[in-house]
């Protein structure tokens, strides 16, 4: 692996401290007992959503795309994020497709990848896969070279949260909400078992709460 500039050092650590300075003044809601701190508030993601739309406006204003959500858990964020791509691209299209690296209730990658058949014809097209979050990145390298084979002009990747720590390629993708800490993290489409995807944030789960299946 190749070792990170200077700059990109500086970049990621001035990345985590800004969400761990937010993360300090956030308080937990009262009536959500099982979330151990609030990282991101709703005010947080919509800037940044709105952030991120009006750059793929402009990025793909002549490219008529094809958004590519991966269910489940990227529902919320790009409900909210194709409506922040202002003004919208000529011909721009949203599908979405199923793909999971994870079984259950675990929070590890399992290392086997299922992706559903694409419910869209993309050859010659310019696809943006939207994701909630980025982890090994195995999935959606798998995900990415589908769409290829599949005859894509390209396919690029934006991700509301990024857990670089995790890794285990060189997969970046080319839009970026926030670095995500090595937590177990929830809320905003994110999942426990089903559970927790319609918090308004990003938050945290206690541990007492997954540590059995670590």
């Amino acid at each position: 692996t190749s070792e990170c500039t200077p700059h990109r050092r500086g970049v990621a650590n001035l990345r985590r401290y800004r969400v761990a300075r937010a993360a300090m003044s956030k308080p937990v809601p009262e009536c959500d007992v099982d979330v151990l701190k609030v990282i991101l508030d709703e005010g947080d993601i919509a800037a940044k959503v709105a952030e991120l739309g009006a750059k793929i406006a402009q990025d793909y204003k002549d490219l008529k795309p094809i958004l590519l959500p991966v269910m489940t858990g990227a529902f919320i964020f790009s409900a909210d994020l194709v409506r922040a791509i202002r003004p919208p691209p000529q011909g721009m299209r949203i599908e979405s497709l199923r793909a999971s690296s994870y079984l259950g209730t675990t929070t590890l990658s399992n290392g086997e990848v299922a992706i559903a058949p694409l419910s869209i014809d993309v050859k010659g097209q310019h696809v943006l896969l939207v994701e909630d979050i980025i982890d090994t990145g195995h999935t959606l390298e798998k995900i990415r070279t589908k769409v290829i084979s599949e005859g894509a002009a390209s396919c690029k990747v934006v991700a509301l949260l990024n857990k670089r720590e995790r890794r285990e390629n060189g997969l970046q993708p080319e839009y970026e909400g926030f670095d995500c800490p090595n937590e177990f993290v929830i809320g905003y489409g994110l999942d426990f078992d089903s559970k927790y995807r319609e918090l308004p944030y990003v938050g945290v789960l206690k541990e007492e709460l997954y540590a059995h299946i670590l």
